[in-house]
């Protein structure tokens, strides 16, 4: 009897062994996959922000353009005004 229950508590103990095994492998790959979704999601993530960069960074060159070629135009139209009022003052010289 007591060979009996030895043997039943060996095949026991094998077949609790190979549970907590599986039970083993299978959260450690719960886990590899957790760490590979989170790993792919900050990936993502970091791409996702990245162009978000490039795109703020493509309008803020694009209003500085457009504000350099405001100022220039306006220079010019300055320049214009500043020409015809020294014309007139000119022409209001010789008049005198």
């Amino acid at each position: 009897m007591t060979l009996i229950a030895a043997a039943g508590l060996s095949a026991c103990s094998e077949k609790t062994q190979d549970n907590l095994e599986r039970t083993g492998d299978s959260m450690g790959n719960d886990i590899s996959r957790a760490a590979d979704d989170a790993g792919d999601a900050i990936d993502n993530g970091l791409d996702d922000a990245g162009q978000a960069i490039d795109h703020g960074a493509d309008h803020v060159g694009a209003a500085a353009d457009e504000a350099a070629a405001d100022a220039k135009r306006e220079t010019g139209e300055a320049k214009d005004d500043v020409g015809d009022a020294l014309q007139d003052a000119g022409r209001d010289l010789k008049n005198d």
